[in-house]
């Protein structure tokens, strides 16, 4: 019976753009799965779908019953056939000898031809609505059913009470237990893409205050976190900050070229998932600031505007700024939902843009762990990644912020303590993820002008001179460079010396590899050692034969001052009384510095913009074609951590920046999980992930030079 399914969706292929008979013919071919009577006193028990969190130690009692449980996404999964079609019309898509070459699905169409039958979907939607669940709709890529309800009705319906939990002075909703479904709906529920508000984290850190002299180019720091690294070089003495605006970051890795080609995304829109609203006039002042074009965002609203949300706005502010300061003509549509007691924004808006096929190109910033995600919710990004690439969308998402250390809170933690970890959002096989680096380059500070100017451009803005050898981006102990101002090369030693007591964290580029879901999103076992596939694309350029994903994929800049530098962005809110920033009148400029993967994403969703311009069509899952022009690469002409160390240069002719050098490795807890730790180290470091001739688990492929990028990217 699959090899017949299958043989008729290829023929519902064929007939894609013959749209006469195209909707018969989907609708005709999807079998139905729910066979039996719906039976409540059946029940199968959905593992893998209660957060780590929703523990009794943190447990403050049952919810009120009317407590709202509101836009609630009911998963549903396609069918191992349906599964199989999908992924060989994925690999068509991106094969310039298919007919399918490039052959986009609209969201109807994905929906018609993979989604669960309409008796299927009417079943799970009369069952839902059986007990009292408003039901909002279906999407038209059929594997979510929004609905929406009370905690009451989430306990009559999916067996589980909602409790609060308060964890580390934080209020939180969450069910206390598994739910639980008829099983007659099993076939094609797989869960509720989560029944709490333990929300993902934005992947971005916030690095000061800064205020930039105009008449000397001196920059320094008003307020903000503070490094002492190295050389004697002070965030506070203002003499080693170089802080990143468009064209610098143009300059570094070769936009500039494109730029004056006419090559600046005009004519391609990005979409940001975004769960909070901002104020345009920071987007305003800062395209003022760099002398950037007029070009005010599209905001996009999916439900009630939640306003300006503190501590996510700022994120907010960073995807639209940095998509727009690469890609400077392309239109950013910032796509905003509210979050709710039981679904983060983020879902909401990811799904909306798949549902909505409204940008070529997206870009998250957020991430949580595979393990927290739970089997629903890897799921849930499993399949709206997928339908965005069978739409042509391109999906990037932030790589994460912990280093090696994915399922720890990496605004907080000075040490790991729940083991080596990537994040779901960004561990799928259908999405671009995006790791981030430093400028090693930086660390040369006593000779600053091989790399930066004194002072900037007057008339763009820049003060980088040339592309700059970068390292993983890694704030703490761990970073090797401490053996070269008086520490070891050892890292435990290095994190057990009181001199770096200051860099107990695990802030850095994460990287890893997947290792807590099943090939379609669920959990796995406790042990957490299986993950998702090793995708078809993934292979070669010294990619592990570990048989699961990998990433990150690609990396770029993302440092947060660690060494001297990080992104300039313009947010008022951040600044003191009267509230102003870039103020472009006084003798003075005043910005915001910020890193994470959370700029690094957005700023690669800008250059992907300049290569759907040049080649005219949508590039759907970009992984196919960036591990394609890596394989043809001349590794050893690339390698940018050659000798004379950091200060090497890729060839004129290299695609990426292949950086070889440094690690991911983060301080541990001595006895948690992956920790290494000698007698009598207090500290240990996580086994994390070295650096290495084409891919690692630091940085991926590496960073770009996006001209080369753009003018080797394969066209029909």
């Amino acid at each position: 019976m699959r090899i017949n399914f299958i043989a008729r969706i290829t023929v519902v292929f064929a007939l894609l753009f013959s749209a006469a008979v195209v909707t018969v013919a989907q609708s005709a071919n999807v079998q139905s799965r729910i066979s039996q009577v719906v039976d409540e006193k059946n029940l199968v028990t959905l593992n893998g779908n209660t957060h780590p969190l929703a523990a009794s130690r943190f447990d403050r009692g049952e919810a009120p019953g009317n407590l709202p449980m509101n836009r609630m996404l009911l998963v549903l999964q396609h069918s191992p056939a349906q599964e199989a079609v999908i992924r060989q019309l994925l690999a068509e898509q991106q094969n310039q000898a298919s007919p399918n070459f490039h052959r986009w699905l609209t969201p109807q169409q994905y929906g018609q031809m993979f989604g669960p039958s309409d008796q299927d979907v009417q079943k799970v939607t009369s069952w839902l609505q059986s007990h009292g669940f408003e039901v909002a709709h279906v999407s038209p890529g059929r594997h979510v059913i929004e609905f929406s309800g009370t905690a009451s009705q989430v306990q009559e319906a999916f067996h589980t009470a909602i409790h609060h939990y308060s964890v580390n002075g934080e209020d939180h909703w969450a069910n206390s237990s598994d739910p639980q479904i008829p099983a007659a709906l099993a076939s094609v529920v797989i869960g509720v893409k989560s029944l709490h508000n333990f929300q993902a984290t934005p992947n971005s850190h916030y690095a000061g205050l800064y205020r930039r002299d105009k008449t000397t180019g001196k920059t320094k720091q008003l307020s903000g976190p503070l490094f002492t690294f190295p050389n004697g070089c002070t965030a506070a003495a203002g003499n080693c900050l170089f802080g990143l605006g468009p064209t610098d970051f143009a300059t570094i890795y070769n936009v500039l070229p494109l730029w004056t080609a006419g090559i600046d995304g005009t004519g391609e829109s990005i979409a940001i998932v975004q769960e909070s609203n901002i104020n345009v006039s920071d987007i305003h002042q800062f395209r003022a600031l760099f002398g950037l074009p007029a070009n005010d965002p599209q905001i996009v609203l999916n439900g009630p505007d939640p306003g300006i949300i503190p501590g996510i706005e700022p994120e907010a502010v960073i995807d639209v700024s940095w998509s727009g300061a690469v890609a400077k003509g392309a239109t950013i549509k910032l796509v905003v939902s509210a979050s709710t007691n039981a679904t983060e924004g983020i879902a909401l808006s990811a799904q909306f843009i798949a549902d909505n096929n409204i940008a070529s190109i997206s870009s998250m910033s957020f991430g949580q762990c595979e393990l927290h995600l739970g089997t629903a919710g890897n799921q849930f990004w499993n399949a709206v990644w997928e339908q965005a690439a069978a739409e042509g969308i391109s999906a990037f998402v932030s790589a994460g912020d912990g280093g090696s250390a994915g399922c720890d809170n990496f605004d907080v933690a000075t040490e790991a303590r729940d083991g080596l970890a990537v994040s779901g959002d960004a561990s799928t096989p259908f999405n671009i993820a995006v790791g981030g680096t430093d400028f090693g380059g930086n660390f040369f500070t006593a000779e600053p002008g091989l790399f930066w100017s004194a002072t900037n451009n007057p008339t763009t803005q820049a003060s980088a001179l040339s592309y700059i050898p970068e390292l993983p981006w890694n704030d703490n102990c761990a970073n090797s460079l401490f053996s070269f101002i008086g520490g070891s090369t050892d890292p435990i030693v290095n994190c057990n010396n009181p001199a770096f007591a200051g860099f107990h964290n695990i802030v850095g580029g994460s990287g890893g590899r997947s290792s807590c879901v099943s090939s379609h999103g669920g959990v796995s076992p406790a042990t957490c050692t299986g993950g998702y596939a090793k995708p078809s694309w993934q292979t070669g350029v010294g990619v592990p034969a570990d048989g699961v994903r990998d990433i990150p994929d690609v990396s770029l800049f993302a440092s947060n001052g660690f060494l001297g530098s990080f992104y300039i962005i313009c947010e008022a809110d951040l600044t003191p009384p009267p509230g102003e920033t870039c103020n472009l009148n006084s003798p003075f400029q005043d910005f915001e510095g910020f890193g994470g993967t959370s700029v690094s994403s957005p700023a690669f969703a800008g250059i992907l913009a300049l290569v759907d311009q040049k080649t005219n069509s949508r590039q759907g899952n970009a992984n196919f074609v960036l591990y394609k022009l890596a394989s043809g690469e001349n590794l050893a002409n690339c390698n940018v951590n050659a000798g004379p160390f950091l200060t090497s240069f890729p060839a004129p002719s290299c695609i990426f920046n292949d950086i070889t050098a440094d690690t991911n490795t983060v301080p541990c807890k001595q006895g948690s999980p992956d920790c290494l730790r000698e007698p009598p180290d207090q500290i240990g470091v996580l086994a994390g992930f070295n650096s290495g001739v084409g891919y690692d688990l630091t940085t991926g492929l590496g960073s770009v030079n996006a001209e080369n990028l753009v003018n080797n990217w394969p066209t029909h």
